[in-house]
């Protein structure tokens, strides 16, 4: 508070609310675990566009020159070839007329066949999963625009508005009162009361108990668990219902905006959300405006992180150690393509050791130490996410000698 003060004394009070602003966003105590769970693997995100790049390509064919104009909308430098050859396991690259191009593999495109057919299967889940947002949602209807920036969070496919809605359209309609393309909605047109049942309520049915929020603290935080106890003895307010009555920071809207934010959270594939990005719903979900400062005063219900200088929630109940619990079928898919790149990362890691171990011979310096492959280790992504997320380290594939010098040419895109 001192440094701020002091930089209020140089800026003046004009950039004062931007310094707040700034200073106002911190993480809870850091969970090891949590903070794995957390990891967003950059490569896993960026391979996934690159293969949704591909896909859209005629022929399902890019050229590796064109893959190289998008590397910089994937925040990503050096060669696209070099990348690509990292992972031969996912990606086949070919000269052709003095050009090189890139299409899938098969076990690469056997994992795309799956997904379909997964999201094929899960239409009528993804569809309950939309109807329940709109349900919580102030006026039953949400901005297209808004929610494309959590489709993959929930697991919606990319075309989930031509895809899903057609089929449902007792349910759905899409809506637009003010003319702007931008302000293309989708409406409730079908309340399910079903439907309306929330997490924390379907647990305490199954438990035979009255629905109340549970606390996943280490005993020795007594001060939080207090502070939860206290806060767990009134009523659960469900998310489902109307309240807009409720005075903005009284206990009873804070009651109802936790359980609104749990039951978001257990609607996501990974139980995480950008807090940014959730902010951008605060009018739609009726949210508290320091929507931070209530996710931070409930540590044992939330996991809040900065992780990659993106601010995440995570749902506590939804993890145990850094393993999540319940895996959507679409989850269990993606941990497949995580599974190859895992591969792909290897094959080319030996194949470098090999090489160096011959110039070496060539040289006349003594060998290497072989090459040990331990456990593998596969890597999750999100949202996108972020990802775009989860193991964020490529494993220990080398002895303790060679790790160093070998990661250094497996994450170098130039050579």
């Amino acid at each position: 508070m001192a440094m701020i003060r002091d930089l209020f004394g140089i800026l003046g009070t004009k950039y004062a609310p931007l310094l707040i602003r700034r200073f106002s966003l911190w993480s809870t105590k850091k969970d090891p675990d949590l903070e794995s769970a957390l990891s967003r693997n950059k490569r896993w995100v960026v391979n996934s566009r690159l293969k949704n790049i591909i896909l859209r390509c005629p022929n399902q064919v890019a050229s590796v020159k064109f893959l190289q104009k998008k590397f910089k909308t994937l925040d990503l430098q050096g060669k696209a070839l070099n990348w690509l050859k990292k992972y031969p396991c996912c990606f086949h690259v070919y000269l052709e007329n003095d050009e090189y191009y890139c299409r899938l593999t098969k076990p690469m495109m056997t994992l795309v066949e799956e997904e379909e057919l997964v999201k094929d299967a899960q239409e009528p889940v993804l569809a309950d999963r939309l109807a329940k947002l709109l349900m919580m949602s102030v006026n039953q209807r949400l901005n297209v625009v808004k929610l494309n920036e959590f489709k993959r969070s929930f697991g919606f496919p990319d075309d989930y508005v031509i895809r899903i809605l057609p089929k449902y359209s007792d349910v759905f309609r899409l809506v637009n009162y003010s003319g702007r393309k931008s302000s293309m909605e989708i409406e409730l047109v079908l309340w399910k009361p079903e439907l309306a049942v929330s997490a924390v309520e379907a647990a305490a049915k199954d438990c035979g108990s009255e629905p109340s929020f549970s606390c996943f603290l280490p005993s020795t935080w007594t001060k939080p668990w207090e502070r939860f106890m206290e806060f767990n003895t009134s009523p659960y307010i469900s998310p489902y219902e109307d309240h807009g009555d409720l005075v903005e920071g009284s206990k009873e809207s804070e009651k109802r905006s936790v359980g609104l934010v749990h039951e978001i959270l257990s609607l996501t594939l990974w139980k995480k959300l950008s807090i940014v990005k959730l902010s951008h719903f605060k009018r739609e979900f009726g949210l508290p405006e320091k929507l931070n400062s209530m996710l931070l005063k409930h540590p044992g219900i939330f996991y809040v992180a900065n992780k990659y200088q993106v601010h995440t929630v995570l749902l506590r109940e939804g993890y145990n150690g850094a393993e999540l619990i319940h895996k959507d079928p679409l989850v269990v898919v993606k941990d497949k393509f995580g599974e190859l790149m895992q591969q792909g990362l290897y094959e080319y890691n030996h194949r470098r050791y090999l090489a160096n171990l011959e110039k070496k011979r060539e040289k006349g310096i003594e060998s290497l130490k072989p090459v040990v492959r331990k456990k593998d280790r596969i890597d999750d992504g999100d949202d996108v996410n972020e990802q775009e997320n989860h193991g964020d380290r490529p494993g220990g594939l080398f002895d303790t000698e060679e790790r160093k010098r070998f990661y250094q040419i497996l994450f170098s895109d130039t050579r």
